[in-house]
């Protein structure tokens, strides 16, 4: 059917944008590692399609995703600007995948938060190819028309995505082997014990805080074993006193919330290989970390 052909036309094409929407949400989400920033995205890729002759539209979902897909890429460019401003390290905003593992996507790649943080050093067009390659699994060909290039240019774009990310991270270890990890982790960090700290962690380990600018959140990152490890340990004392813990689920991985007085503090990430974990992320920023305790209730 084409988009123009129902017998109420907007009718039509609120429903051929509602089916497309996880899609078109899951593309901008994996660009641009904000749910804020994504949303908006796929608004304004809503008042387009509104605004569109859509009777001369055979694929509206293909249509729609060509459209979000250049939002993103566009927004991401001037992101780019305003996250090397950003005060201390930025981390993506965490999302509650327990609902949609695949965030929208035929395969639940690119979703990860260490995967969207390092994608973040990619240009905004080579992050594109690559998320509509491995998590939605589009062909070469779509993908050019998509970002305007030529087939072989695609290849080569996600071939150095693909790259960069198997040269700075290596093979993760499936969910049961990161929350049996991540549980070591979590007691020793509670109780400040340096000598599993250092076990658990590998040689150039890093930690990240995204406080967004608050008072008290590391501006820097904490690179090495023995730095992390006695930096959890120093802090351990004030941080965990009197403080729950949550098991949650945060872009297709166990994490934990940490919790004071009932208020959410802290969203707990870690990305682990077969050598123990690689890196720490501690999103502690308001804007970030209310949104996410607000879909969990959900």
């Amino acid at each position: 059917m084409r988009a123009g052909d129902d017998a109420d036309p907007l009718d039509q094409a609120t429903r051929d944008f509602i089916t497309a929407r996880p899609q078109l949400f899951g593309i901008a989400y994996r660009v641009l590692g904000s749910v804020v920033e994504a949303e908006d995205i796929v608004q304004e890729a809503w008042l387009r399609w509104q605004n569109t002759d859509r009777a001369a539209i055979n694929e509206p979902a293909a249509f729609l995703a060509t459209v979000t897909t250049r939002l993103a890429i566009n927004f991401a460019q001037s992101a780019r600007v305003r996250r090397e401003s950003y005060a201390g390290p930025w981390l993506p905003e965490p999302v509650d995948t327990s609902v949609d593992p695949q965030l929208g996507a035929e395969r639940a790649e690119a979703l990860d938060l260490a995967v969207l943080f390092l994608l973040e050093k990619l240009n905004p067009v080579e992050r594109a190819a690559y998320v509509l390659r491995e998590a939605f699994d589009y062909p070469y060909k779509q993908i050019a028309e998509i970002l305007e290039t030529s087939e072989a240019n695609t290849r080569q774009l996600v071939s150095r995505a693909r790259k960069h990310l198997s040269g700075e991270r290596k093979e993760p270890v499936s969910s049961t082997a990161h929350r049996r990890l991540m549980e070591v982790f979590l007691t020793a960090a509670q109780t400040g014990n340096l000598s599993v700290l250092e076990d658990v962690l590998t040689a150039d380990v890093v930690s990240y805080s995204d406080g967004g600018g608050m008072r008290g959140a590391s501006r820097i990152p904490v690179v090495g074993r023995p730095h992390v490890s006695k930096y959890l340990a120093a802090f351990a004392p004030r941080f965990w006193h009197q403080a729950d813990v949550r098991w949650v689920e945060a872009n297709g991985r166990p994490a934990v919330l940490v919790s004071a007085d009932e208020n959410p503090v802290a969203l707990l990430s870690v990305d682990v290989s077969a050598q123990g974990i690689e890196r720490i992320m501690w999103v502690i920023s308001p804007a970030k970390l209310a949104p996410y305790v607000a879909s969990l209730s959900n």
